[in-house]
This record gives structure tokens, sequence and C-alpha cells, in this order.
């Protein structure tokens, strides 16, 4: 997945998933276009990213498909400037997917409907989106206040007594320990909880019950729960200016024209590689010579049992041997 915001977006207002969606697609762009389109949304869209998870096709494959389902009208780079509510200012490149086939028109309409949209800065999914005000929330009718009784922490230091007759609790050492008892239920006690703690390995005779209560209330309290920090809201920014962007670099309409969601050169490459193809002159299983052992060099086969037995054994490797 992408950082939180990047990543696959869905242009919308799609139609439902159909066997023909990408029958005029070339075979492989056709399988890459199925296997994107079940991408979850925020996967990272690159092509050596898509590569990486892609059990048939390598970076090369995946990036001359990719420039085909863009100039098939599936896929657009677009390049967002906002501008964060606390005056801050970025640029942000998004990925958007669409299922149905797009005209270039289509897309450079979508792409100016983006200006002056209110985003969240991180643009997660489910947030805000657009500049139009969040309905108010009807005003809830009013509660009817709870009849006057007793608290739970209040009750169960009443009801101690019934439990072991040594700790008859009175009124007034009820009402005075009933905000520990009530600090316990919030840390996540019960009331059986209490009961127990204040009752288990009393001594033959209790003289004052309500000290013995408070005592070991005080110093068998429970830790409080680790409290969850919470995560900042993110903030809100506005979509400031818009810019398409070449598919598979870096180049976007503000400095080269960007036809179809390609820059000139990524144009040139991808007619190129299509012409090989078609030729049938570049091999997918070419592999550089970078990536070739030395013919050159020689190459020693190691035992690494034997030789690791050797080392614990403080033999000289058989190559030191003979010198």
């Amino acid at each position: 997945m992408a950082n939180p915001g990047y990543g696959k977006r869905p242009a919308g207002d799609e139609a439902p998933h159909a066997d023909p969606d990408f029958a005029h697609l070339r075979p492989r762009d056709r399988e890459l276009a199925v296997f994107i389109d079940h991408l979850d949304d925020g996967h990272a869209m690159g092509y050596k990213a898509i590569a990486a998870v892609h059990p048939r096709y390598g970076q090369q494959a995946v990036r001359t498909s990719l420039r085909g389902l863009d100039e098939a009208g599936h896929l657009r780079h677009i390049r967002e400037h906002l501008t964060v509510e606390d005056g801050s200012m970025r640029w942000v490149t998004r990925t958007y997917w669409s299922r149905t086939r797009r005209p270039d028109e289509w897309w450079e309409t979508f792409a100016r409907e983006r200006k002056g949209r209110i985003v969240t800065e991180d643009y997660a999914r489910g947030l805000a989106r657009t500049d139009e005000p969040e309905p108010e929330p009807e005003p809830a009718a009013p509660e009817p206040e709870p009849e006057a009784q007793e608290s739970v922490a209040y009750l169960t230091l009443t009801e101690l007594r019934d439990t072991d007759p040594r700790m008859p609790l009175s009124e007034g050492d009820c009402k005075s320990l009933e905000s520990l008892a009530a600090e316990w239920l919030a840390r996540g006690s019960t009331p059986g909880q209490i009961t127990r703690a204040l009752t288990e390995g009393l001594p033959p005779a209790v003289s004052n019950p309500g000290g013995f209560a408070r005592k070991r209330l005080e110093n068998k309290m429970p830790p409080s729960k680790a409290r969850i920090r919470q995560k900042p809201a993110p903030r809100r920014a506005r979509v400031t200016r818009v810019v398409m962007a070449c598919v598979t670099c870096d180049a976007d309409e503000r400095t080269v024209r960007i036809d179809g969601g390609m820059c000139p050169d990524c144009r040139a490459e991808y007619e190129a590689d299509l012409a090989a193809e078609a030729a049938g002159t570049l091999d997918a299983g070419y592999v550089p010579d970078t990536f070739l052992a030395d013919p050159t060099a020689v190459y020693e086969i190691v035992d690494v049992p034997l030789r690791a037995a050797e080392v614990r054994a403080g033999i000289r490797p058989r190559s030191e041997r003979t010198r």
C-alpha cells in the first residue's frame, strides 16, 4: 500500500463490473487492467510496486502496459497543489483509475474540477473531499432526569456486611468511602472485585471496619487504564491548482506538453516498445550483461558444512595449504 492519501484512487461514476470492460485492450494490457481494477484503493501504482506483486510480468512489461492503459483512457496522474489551513503549501500527485474508458476531454474536465475542492491534508479515504458544508445534526430530545438513586459504589460498600459480618460499615463509612470505590469502578474493577479486596484475608476480629476498608481501598487501588493517545484530526486543505502529469515520469504540463497522459519522451519510448514487440525484437526474457556472472572469473565451489567443521577444528583452508 502507498502512504495515506496516495496510490490508486477511483475516478468515480463507473458502471458495474462486466466482461467487456477491457476487451478493447491488448492481451497483456487487459490482464494488467483486471489486476489493477481489483487492487484496493490506496495501493501503490508505480510500475515497480505492481511488478513486485504481479505473478507474471516484470517491471518493463508493467511499465509499457501502464502507458497503454493511460493511452486507452483508464488511468491518469494528476498533480494537485494544496494550501493547508495552517498556510503551508505542497504538491501531491494522485493516481486516478477508471474501469470505464474515458476520452482525453473527460480527464481534462475531471482534472479542472479538482481545483477549489476542500480535502483533508492526507486525503484519507472517507474524509471530507468537497467544499459542501456537512449537515448539522438535529438536536437530540432532552433525556428525562434519572430518579435519585444510590450509586453502584455505595451499594457495593453497604453489602459488605452480608458478605462478611466482620465488615459492618456504617452509613457514614459508606458515604466517605464511596469516592474510593467509585475510582475502582472507573479503573475497570467490578463490584465483586471490590468486595473480595475488602473481605479476603481478614483478621479474626476487625475493630474499625471503616478505617480498615479505607486502608485497603487506598493500598490496593488498581492501576489506571493507559490512555489511548488520540491522533490529531487531519487538517483541511484547498486544491488551489491542478496540472496533468506523465504516467511514468515526473514531468507535468508546467514544463512539457502532456498528450494523452504522457510526455513526448515517454510516448516516443512507448511507441518504440510497441514497434519492437510487433517486430519480435523485444525479448521479454532479456537479462542485461551486468546481471550475468563474469565469464573470466574463477569461482571455487565450497562445501560449507565441511568448511565450518574445519574452522571449528582449526584446520586451514585447502587453498592456503598448497601455498
